[in-house]
């Protein structure tokens, strides 16, 4: 990403810095920051491929999805994120 960078102060676990550190002292990643902004960038995208995986079984059940199940899709897909 070659836009602006904005200033952003965040809260993190010590724990999780410290992974993060030794990766980029491991030159797997340019920065913290870098590392940081691709995680996010990570997250959004399978925010989307939740939703089009969402609105494909909807197409192929042709009713609008539950509360309950829209949770429990949720759950199924972040545990097979991890």
């Amino acid at each position: 990403m070659n836009a602006p960078k904005i200033k952003l102060a965040v809260s993190i676990s010590p724990a999780l810095l410290r992974k993060v550190k030794s990766l980029v002292a491991q030159r797997r990643s340019k920065s913290v920051s870098a590392y940081i902004e691709h995680a996010v960038a990570a997250q959004l995208a399978s925010e989307a491929t939740f939703d089009i995986l969402i609105e494909e079984a909807l197409a192929k059940t042709g009713g609008p999805i539950t509360r309950t199940e829209r949770a429990r899709a949720r759950r199924l897909f972040d545990g097979a994120a991890a």
